[in-house]
């Protein structure tokens, strides 16, 4: 029996040092930048980790051709992908801070959300730049 409250008093604490990365982690996803390109990079969407749309590029030559249903159609391709590789940033991050609470089971019932649980997994090339601008 009193095993288990030993138990109960770790997981409290680990629950206490999630409360806390989970804080300061906002604020790193606000610094993660991502971005999204479409039609050979003729638009461009960037967004942070915490999927939020900062800015939308689309070059002039574009523009000045006048078709604007292939523009509305990039521009929305663009957003997809910035949103996504978004969405892996944020995995990726959540998946680092489960792998360093070592809280069982975490990882996996972070995963089943989409957010995370593969700590260290390999992103490729996707495009996902640290705080100090140079690509992971």
């Amino acid at each position: 029996m009193l095993k288990g409250l030993g138990n109960l008093a770790n997981l409290m604490k680990s629950a206490q040092q999630l409360q806390d990365r989970l804080g300061s982690m906002n604020d790193s996803l606000a610094e993660i930048r991502v971005e999204g390109t479409a039609g050979g990079g003729m638009v461009a969407v960037e967004a942070t980790a915490q999927q939020r749309i900062l800015r939308c590029r689309i070059e002039e030559s574009l523009i000045a051709g006048g078709e604007r249903e292939m523009v509305e159609e990039l521009v929305v391709a663009a957003t997809n992908q910035a949103l996504e590789k978004a969405k892996q940033a944020q995995a990726e991050a959540m998946g680092r801070m489960a792998g360093d609470l070592s809280i069982p089971g975490l990882g996996d019932a972070l995963s089943q959300f989409g957010l995370g649980g593969n700590a260290g997994a390999d992103l490729g090339d996707t495009g996902l730049d640290t705080k100090d601008g140079s690509d992971e």
